[in-house]
């Protein structure tokens, strides 16, 4: 299992050109009918705009899917995916949509614009990188709450959840290639007071 780059949430974010206004949506997805149910919402969402132009690349079957919807060949469609396929994501759908003002942009006007909006984008959905992950828990007293988190943190681990009771209860993901050095430590740091509980494997952000 590798590592990717992927956005972490549903955004946009839009400009005006030459009285155009286009807007840029990108989601996290991972089928082909995720991605065409996200254009077919952002389609409905903007019914009355002159064209919402998609792209997506997923991991699944390697896939990688766009439209010009409308606009000359080459100038929408695939200046979007060139965005996603340069920034090296994938599971992912973005759709930008045109509003026409009334002046025409000209094709590289219009490759210029397309790429702009998938720019922003992706930027406004928080490009981050997944990798196989251990899913761990641990299971500490206050005193010593502090000193795990920023043993994790050391490690680059995302915790999932604190759940505070007569005890703390963390759970947390970090790449599984650290999981026992990871381990070791807490062990030493803890006189062996505390051990990690191992919950599973799944791809989480790191």
């Amino acid at each position: 299992m590798k590592e990717y780059k992927t956005v972490e949430y549903e955004n946009s974010s839009e400009f005006v050109e030459k009285r155009s206004r286009f807007i840029g949506c990108v989601k996290p997805v991972k089928t082909q009918e995720e991605a065409v149910s996200f254009v077919n919402s952002v389609r409905s969402r903007h019914w009355d705009a002159s064209h919402n132009v998609y792209a997506y690349v997923l991991r699944e079957n390697n896939i990688q899917r766009y439209s010009d919807d409308g606009e000359p060949s080459g100038t929408a469609g695939v200046p979007v995916l060139d965005v996603i396929l340069k920034n090296g994501l994938t599971d992912v759908c973005v759709v930008v949509t045109r509003y026409f003002g009334g002046i025409l942009l000209g094709a590289g006007g219009l490759v210029r614009a397309y790429s702009h909006g998938s720019k922003i984008a992706v930027e406004s959905g928080g490009i981050i990188t997944m990798a196989p992950c251990a899913v761990l828990g641990c299971k500490t007293d206050y005193s010593f709450y502090s000193s795990l988190v920023k043993l994790l943190d050391s490690f680059g681990a995302n915790i999932e959840s604190s759940d505070f009771g007569e005890s703390v209860r963390v759970t947390f993901t970090v790449k599984s290639e650290v999981r026992e050095e990871l381990e070791n430590q807490l062990t030493e740091m803890s006189g062996g007071r505390y051990s990690f509980e191992r919950l599973g494997e799944k791809y989480a952000k790191i």
